[in-house]
């Protein structure tokens, strides 16, 4: 199915999908259904968005399901598919194990309960930053914020929105991110150049989350009691996890060390036999399925959306806003943000987009690295945003339909401020030395069109 007309129609089975998804959470939950936007699972969804790109787009059944099929294998949701499996693995044995229940013991410990959401924050910050990926941040963190939460008073929606917009932080910052490294290899620009420009804008956004989790984050939060005791060598995964991980190895390698440590651990101190073990690991994959179906289909419909043209009918209608270099960093952000809204996958995202942005930055003469830094902020922060991303999915799953997507959103106070800040640098002119290597090989391109002989 390549039919790229390029018109509105294209996008439709993305707004019906969104549409029906959003309308039947919001409507339940204002009728009071205690299960909320988990009465109708996502997935359902997308089947129905798919069936109807399925009757509205053109070509034969066979074309539509090559183009299903292709979205759905893409590398970059079977990586994002293995990660919820490991994921999902690692915090199952982990917590058969009591390692949750130490973690938690000891951080009520030694944490006063007046820095526990910001001290989440900057956990959730730290962890992601090394292991590259806000799913594995947000699956491994993810049960202690709800038993937290259990055991404080504290609102677990607050809780789990410092969690993610820590995770949307180190997913925006990490060198190993797919996304970061996605950005930066396709708009030429090295990582750690684009890290430079960015830690400008999440930095501010970091003080001024940690400020605002400090003095009105912990409302209803009571006086801990009853904090059980801990094991350390229990902690010893989640530690080993993140000591490995900040050395830069590969987050598959750094979950299959943890839950082997984990099974190890809990063999040794008789919290289950091999055999367990192995229960357990499937349990924990079992827990990941609907994410994970949920990820294959959106897959699968945002292939068949970018092959009929639901993509270039975008870039046609944010170009034409463009008149200026401020009006072109809008559209830098613009663009991702309004693609991922549609695919919701971050990482689709960038590879789909990243060429527009590319080639806006070299028109309008505008740093690359900033380009990147725009893009990669908005695409992160609306990642955690979106009421039918992963990342919020994964988060709102792990307290079995007790907080709905929509009650974390109001907490998310990285990811307004970053956005925010972001928008404000598009009126602050660049401090850049005009001699960077990057704008001098922008600019060398922009002189040779300029002498190039009119071929008329």
């Amino acid at each position: 199915m390549k039919n790229k007309s390029a018109n509105w129609t294209s996008i439709l089975p993305f707004l019906i999908f969104v549409g029906l998804y959003l309308f039947v959470g919001i409507f339940l939950t204002l009728s009071g259904n205690p299960k909320g936007f988990y009465a109708m699972p996502a997935a359902i969804s997308v089947i129905v968005g798919i069936i109807f790109a399925f009757i509205i787009y053109k070509g034969t059944i066979d074309e539509k399901f090559n183009s299903l099929i292709a979205g759905c294998g893409d590398n970059n949701i079977i990586i994002m598919c293995l990660i919820f499996l490991l994921a999902g693995a690692f915090g199952s044995v982990t917590e058969k194990i009591g390692g949750v229940e130490s973690t938690v013991n000891l951080g009520l410990r030694l944490v006063p309960s007046q820095f526990i959401v910001p001290g989440m924050f900057l956990i959730a910050c730290f962890v992601c930053l090394g292991i590259g990926t806000s799913m594995g941040t947000i699956a491994t963190i993810g049960p202690i914020c709800i038993t937290l939460a259990a055991k404080t008073g504290i609102n677990p929606a607050l809780l789990l929105g410092a969690l993610l917009g820590g995770a949307m932080f180190g997913n925006n910052m990490s060198i190993i991110a797919d996304t970061g490294i996605a950005i930066t290899r396709i708009l030429d620009v090295p990582i750690k150049e684009k890290f430079k420009v960015n830690i400008k804008t999440t930095g501010l956004a970091v003080i001024g989350t940690v400020l605002l989790y400090f003095f009105f984050g912990n409302t209803g939060a009571t006086t801990i009691s009853d904090i059980g005791g801990y094991n350390l060598v229990k902690i010893l995964p989640y530690i080993a996890v993140l000591v490995i991980s900040l050395m830069g190895v590969n987050v598959f390698v750094v979950l299959t060390l943890g839950i082997i440590l984990a099974g190890g651990i809990g063999v040794y101190y008789g919290d289950f036999s091999i055999l367990g073990f192995t229960s357990s690991i499937q349990t924990g994959f079992l827990n990941m399925f609907d994410v994970l179906i949920f990820s294959l289909l959106i897959g699968g419909l945002a292939a068949m959306v970018k092959d009929a043209g639901g993509i270039e009918w975008l870039n046609i209608k944010l170009r034409k806003i463009i008149v200026g270099q401020k009006s072109a960093q809008f559209v830098s952000m613009l663009l991702p943000g309004a693609v991922d809204a549609s695919l919701a996958n971050d990482t689709v995202t960038c590879v789909v987009t990243g060429p527009i942005v590319k080639d806006i930055s070299d028109d309008y003469k505008i740093d690359r690295r900033k380009s990147a830094s725009l893009m990669h902020t908005t695409v992160c922060v609306l990642q955690s945003i979106l009421p039918y991303g992963a990342q919020i999915l994964l988060a709102t799953s792990l307290t079995s339909g007790k907080v709905s997507p929509i009650a974390i959103i109001p907490f998310l106070w990285y990811g307004f401020l970053a956005l925010g800040i972001s928008i404000i640098t598009i009126f602050i002119p660049s401090k850049t030395s005009i001699k960077d290597s990057i704008n001098e090989k922008n600019i060398n391109r922009f002189s040779e069109k300029a002498v190039e002989p009119n071929p008329q």
